[in-house]
């Protein structure tokens, strides 16, 4: 249970989505993701519960410790990689006071903001064309991510927003 929110928004401001390959002047960080797929969680499904919000920021919170693999070397590590993502998920779940295991449907909601993200980054500051990111991420509603735009920004300002968006969402429990 030393698990600490600061340790987890200062590693995933540093670790980089894309393995780095991405447009602009900071890398694009897990933490920014992050932020970025609450936003879209809480868009997608108005009225969601607070704690579900705060999974869908902590989706990826086990990146702090193991790092973030794009999905073909996700796959060719095994089922391995998996199993631990789902144990540190677990370990900070609980931490935090969210089940251990969310929901099936709420995990679902969440995926689909995760790829809802996943499209948005790619179009934006991956390279991709619209046609690709369909292809991989799925079709999304243009008007939804249109709204959404990335704004890459320093690693300690992104830490310090994640960190800020943990307590509010804490304190609406």
């Amino acid at each position: 249970m030393d698990i600490e929110i600061e340790d987890i928004a200062h590693g995933l401001a540093f670790v980089a989505r894309w393995n780095g390959q991405t447009i602009g002047e900071y890398p694009y960080s897990v933490a920014e993701h992050s932020l970025l797929v609450e936003q879209l969680f809480s868009h997608m499904n108005p009225g969601a519960a607070a704690r579900w919000r705060l999974a869908a920021l902590l989706h990826d919170a086990p990146e702090y410790v193991i790092g973030d693999m794009i999905s073909p070397v996700k796959a060719a590590v095994g089922p391995g990689y998996g199993a631990l993502d789902d144990r540190l998920a677990a370990a900070v779940h609980l931490r935090f006071g969210l089940p251990a295991h969310l929901p099936v449907k709420i995990k679902r909601l969440i995926k689909r903001a995760d790829r809802a993200s996943a499209w948005i980054e790619a179009t934006q500051i991956a390279g991709f064309g619209n046609a690709e990111a369909d292809r991989l991420f799925g079709r999304h509603n243009v008007s939804l991510t249109s709204r959404f735009s990335i704004k890459l920004r320093p690693p300690v300002e992104v830490r310090d927003d994640f960190t800020a968006r943990h307590v509010t969402l804490l304190s609406a429990l």
